[in-house]
């Protein structure tokens, strides 16, 4: 039985019998695992809190080599992101990185850059400054280390190169479609401003990313179109995209506050 110790983040978690918890990592050195925490919803555990999702620790876990899960020995908390949780919005756009990430990633594939991006994207959200922005520049970074890049200087049909006026992306396809191809039921069309953006977008590092101003209408596309990718990825719409949207009628159907005499 081999015994591993490695950085993660929780990702996930259920409850499995009568007082174990079935835990999803995404670890720096082993990708994603799957793991047994034996007891942990006992009140007295030896876990704690620190299963709860988006925790950042250090985690010992046994592997026989016979399963596809593993034995959980210790998870220590090195950051918990409680302002991650203690928020809706920046709960959601979180809620949405780390299903996106357990969807797509595969079980047992290191890749470090990826977890490097996720605890860049949930410092991002726990700084509280712009969190749907935050939540667009992992899914573009994402997309591309997952190996889903999209082409976005020609057409992926016949090889046309952009720009042609008529432009929708088709993640399955692998990139831009033009209009002389015509689109099919998972490509979404874009403007040419949206193409711009997300060429930029790939060139830029973390922080300017996050600070690069958008119109309004720009800033909407973009998200509706990372949506749109993951939502294809993955097969059908992520849960955490019908918490956001819910989230977002409450804060409408909320009534203004009276003006101040």
């Amino acid at each position: 039985m081999a015994v591993h110790r490695t950085q993660a983040v929780v990702i996930g978690r259920r409850a499995l019998g009568e007082s174990d918890r079935l835990v999803d990592f995404y670890t720096r050195d082993h990708g994603k695992v799957r793991g047994v925490a034996k007891s942990a919803r006992r009140p007295r555990s030896r876990f704690g809190s620190a299963l709860e999702l988006f925790t950042l620790g250090e985690l010992v876990f046994f592997d026989t080599g016979r399963s596809d899960l593993v034995r959980v020995d210790h998870f220590d908390i090195v950051h918990p992101f409680v302002r991650v949780r203690e928020h809706l919005e920046r709960l959601g756009q979180g809620a949405w990185v780390l299903e996106c990430l357990a969807r797509l990633s595969p079980e047992r594939d290191p890749q470090p850059p990826l977890f490097g991006l996720v605890l860049r994207s949930l410092r991002a959200l726990e700084a509280g400054a712009r969190p749907p922005r935050g939540a667009a520049c992992f899914a573009v970074r994402a997309v591309d280390l997952l190996g889903h890049r999209p082409r976005l200087d020609r057409c992926v049909e016949c090889g046309r190169a952009y720009p042609f006026g008529e432009a929708a992306l088709d993640a399955i396809a692998g990139g831009l479609l033009c209009g002389r191809c015509g689109f099919g039921a998972d490509a979404m069309p874009l403007s040419g401003g949206a193409v711009g953006l997300l060429k930029r977008l790939r060139t830029l590092g973390w922080e300017e990313g996050l600070r690069l101003p958008l119109a309004a209408d720009l800033d909407t596309e973009l998200r509706a179109l990372l949506e749109g990718v993951m939502t294809r990825l993955i097969g059908h719409l992520p849960r955490s995209s019908r918490f956001l949207a819910q989230t977002a009628r409450g804060l409408s159907d909320r009534p203004s506050p009276s003006p101040l005499p």
